[in-house]
């Protein structure tokens, strides 16, 4: 099985951090995202990581050049962003040996264990299985709706009136067909285009409690760094 590590966003809420250093590559604690994630990715046994680059991305390349273990990474560079569904398909040639491959943006921080979204996809009958927590401003997120079955039947990015808390937690399992329903012109986004053509098709599950922090702005950034050193995701 592959991942596809979203990492190419410029981070302008983070600014001036990001103006000298890639979203992916801010540290928590001793390590940077980028390495948070290739771990989990790596103990769960992925076959390759493909990690797209754009904004200081000779930075990535060359950090990704100095890790001695983890899984392979494969970085893809956009020389302008083809947003996270446009990404997806331009890999489609990259991911033709992996029936279900994982997504995940690199700019949450999580201790979910992927294994979990891997059991339920395998387990379950649909194309495309989704994460969902309960977010305290949902009109900040992509909100789920959801039947009785755990089948997704509406889907909304921030809406102004939000129907449910239920949010995208941004960690998918995706078929390979799932690359069809791509049609838009780059950039086009999952949220945005993808997503609304999952309606009825795609299963929804929780992570439950377990630790998720976007770092998108500095005082989310702050928080997620004490809260880490703390311990508050173990």
């Amino acid at each position: 099985m592959k991942a596809v590590l979203l990492a190419a966003g410029l981070g302008t809420r983070l600014r001036p951090l990001t103006d000298a250093t890639p979203k992916c590559l801010v540290r928590i604690g001793e390590r940077t995202l980028l390495d948070i994630w290739l771990e989990s990715l790596g103990e769960l046994g992925v076959d390759e990581v493909l990690v797209n680059t754009h904004h200081l991305a000779e930075q990535v390349a060359a950090h990704v050049a100095t890790r001695m273990a983890g899984p392979p990474v494969r970085l893809l560079h956009e020389p302008s962003l083809r947003g996270s569904a446009g990404t997806l398909r331009a890999a489609r040639d990259l991911l033709s040996d992996s029936p279900t491959f994982l997504v995940v943006n690199a700019d949450n921080l999580t201790d979910y264990k992927l294994a979990r979204l891997v059991t339920a996809h395998l387990e379950g009958d649909a194309p495309a299985t989704l994460t969902a927590f309960h977010a305290p401003r949902p009109s900040e997120c992509g909100i789920l709706e959801v039947d009785d079955g755990g089948r997704l039947v509406g889907f909304e990015e921030k809406p102004a009136r939000p129907r449910s808390d239920l949010a995208n937690a941004g960690l998918y399992a995706f078929d390979r067909e799932v690359l069809d329903l791509i049609d838009v012109p780059d950039p086009c986004d999952i949220g945005l285009h993808l997503l609304p053509r999952l309606v009825g098709r795609a299963r929804v599950i929780g992570i439950g409690e377990t630790y998720l922090r976007d770092i998108g702005t500095p005082q989310a950034l702050a928080e997620a760094r004490s809260s880490w050193r703390e311990g508050a995701h173990r």
